[in-house]
């Protein structure tokens, strides 16, 4: 940084005009606030969409439960998946802004084509009552069905986009350098996930009612337009933000070492580490370690590694033949993730049930207070509470108490994905039980096709068991992910983080399948029935309590060996960053 009356340069980023960045006139709060409107409304977007499709899917084109309950699972599984895509984009081509601006617009037309897709009746079948023991109900049809899913897919595109982006270009806007701005950076985050909490507070209880009660195409268009108006007020901001030069994406490095790995499978490793490949400069190396061995081969000097006319002193290794021991080691790190990574899955298959079954359930039960009818949907609120209720209590009441027991600041991210497992588990268990209670009421309605004599308030506490999981989970699983990542390799980090969100909807979605087509039979009925007032979905749900229990105890098994493996290497990656800095 230079010094100056008028500001200075911020190391590694430019302004608008390719200039270096003066801290005076980029970045800062003004421009990070420019950012985050685009964040509250795609979150208003992608919430007001997925939380309450599963009743236009059953209630409007007449799908099965199961069949409702996978298109929605499917469709926020593939919006988080394909945040790998963009931002595979954003570090190898477009950089975070062009990313967010293609993607953020991608998303604006989906919402428009899916505004006119509800809209239009001959994009939906005639009405009927699905409500009735033996309805004749006729589904969509192939072609209602496919602008359905076009609209869907196209805003799945734009939210994976776009979501890969946002948080790392709001942190773009600020110097870690400067002791101010990196304290700003802190607040940023906070105020980040504060900004996502109230995007689907108002999605859950504002749109949602919106599309019950009013006409669910204006809710999505209301959506379009702010989506539109986000996106204008984020180019507004260009001339305000900082940009910082994309450097490739990890992913396909890591790639080429993995492949110069294979291609060297039949060498054997040498016993001399010493004469494996290295050309970092010593501050900035990581020593070498004995986990997955098999990958040092990537690091063996053989003829033909390096490109012709140069010798070898001065020359450039081919990356897809020979890589450093440090680069290997990096990989090997993020390898040491994935056992961590596999057993978070189950959370997010649980937590898929939240805003599929639990929703319809919610819709067969009596959900008035007085004249007020609550939305299906909005049920989901009680996540949204209970997140903010869990961080509030845990940060001013169980960490005090934790600091004061054992002397340390608070839950480890393992501890704390621990914590969000069991709170999982125990909401599985007793959706499991209000589920039984709500059927044995169905059994003696079973000739009303009316709203069952149950209050929908039976279904608090999973949402709240459910919900205070994600606050200790999705913390935790942010912190371990980055933390315990290469420096180099935050955004991998974190979108390897998001796949295990979308890998638990995919899970969901494969789970329904396999029950449908083991307990069901030709008239539509088994655990998951056409109508859940004649299926066991308590049996659905007991069975992922089991499932939550056994990858439980995998998780331990993981959480263990990671702890016992990885706390040298964690030692030799924190001195080589400080090495480096």
């Amino acid at each position: 940084m230079e010094g100056g009356k008028m500001g200075w340069t911020v190391a590694g980023a430019v302004d608008y005009k390719g200039f270096p960045a003066n801290n005076s006139r980029t970045g800062g709060w003004v421009a990070a606030a420019l950012i985050l409107g685009i964040e509250i409304c795609e979150r208003l977007s992608t919430m007001g969409i997925a939380v309450n499709l599963v009743t236009y899917l059953v209630g409007t084109m007449h799908l099965p439960s199961a069949a409702a309950a996978n298109i929605v699972t499917d469709f926020v599984g593939t919006s988080f998946l394909l945040c790998l895509l963009g931002g595979f984009l954003a570090d190898s081509f477009l950089g975070r802004y062009n990313t967010i601006a293609i993607f953020a617009s991608i998303q604006t037309l989906g919402m428009v084509g899916l505004a006119i897709s509800v809209k239009l009746p001959q994009l939906r079948p005639p009405h009927c009552d699905t409500t009735a023991a033996t309805n004749h109900c006729k589904e969509a049809n192939g072609f209602q069905m496919g602008i359905l899913y076009l609209a869907l897919y196209i805003i799945a595109l734009g939210i994976g986009g776009l979501k890969s982006s946002v948080s790392g270009f709001g942190t773009d806007q600020f110097d870690e350098k400067d002791d101010k701005e990196k304290a700003q950076m802190s607040y940023f985050f906070n105020r980040f996930f504060l900004f996502i909490s109230t995007g689907t507070l108002v999605a859950v209880t504002v749109l949602v009612y919106i599309q019950d009660e009013v006409d669910r195409s204006l809710a999505y268009g209301i959506c379009s337009v702010s989506m539109f108006i986000a996106i204008v007020v984020f180019f507004a901001g260009t001339k305000r933000y900082r940009y910082k030069k994309s450097s490739g994406s990890p992913i396909v490095q890591n790639f080429q070492v993995v492949v110069a790995a294979i291609r060297k499978r039949k060498m054997k490793a040498p016993l001399d580490i010493a004469s494996l490949y290295e050309n970092n400069p010593e501050a900035s190396r990581i020593d070498h370690t004995d986990q997955f061995r098999f990958l040092d081969k990537a690091a063996v000097v053989v003829e033909g590694d390096f490109e012709e006319g140069t010798s070898t002193g001065s020359s450039t290794a081919k990356p897809w033949k020979l890589w450093t021991v440090t680069r290997v080691e990096e990989v090997k790190m993020m390898v040491g993730l994935l056992p961590i990574w596999a057993t978070t899955i189950m959370f997010w298959t649980a937590y898929a049930q939240m805003i599929t079954f639990s929703v319809e359930q919610a819709s067969t039960m009596e959900r008035s207070i007085r004249k007020f009818q609550i939305p299906a949907g909005s049920l989901t609120v009680f996540f949204v509470l209970a997140i903010m209720i869990t961080l509030a209590f845990n940060d001013r009441v169980i960490m005090p108490l934790w600091k004061k027991w054992n002397g340390q600041p608070g839950f480890t991210n393992l501890q704390r994905i621990a914590i969000g497992l069991v709170l999982s588990t125990i909401g599985m268990a007793v959706a499991a039980l209000s589920e039984r209670k709500r059927l044995s009421v169905a059994k003696f309605a079973r000739s009303a096709t009316g709203t069952l004599p149950i209050s929908v308030f039976l279904l608090i506490p999973q949402f709240f068991l459910v919900g205070s999981g994600e606050a200790f989970i999705y913390t935790g699983q942010l912190d371990f992910f980055i933390t315990k990542s290469p420096k180099g390799m935050k955004t991998m980090s974190t979108g390897l983080f998001l796949s295990t969100l979308s890998l638990g909807f995919f899970v969901s979605s494969l789970l329904v399948s396999i029950v449908k087509a083991v307990t069901g039979n030709e008239d539509g009925q088994g655990w998951l029935a056409d109508n859940i007032n004649y299926g066991r979905l308590d049996c659905f749900y007991g069975l992922l309590t089991v499932l939550s229990v056994i990858n439980f105890l995998a998780y331990l098994v993981c959480a263990r060996w990671y702890h016992k493996t990885h706390k040298q290497h964690a030692f030799v990656l924190q001195m080589a960053s400080a090495n480096g800095a």
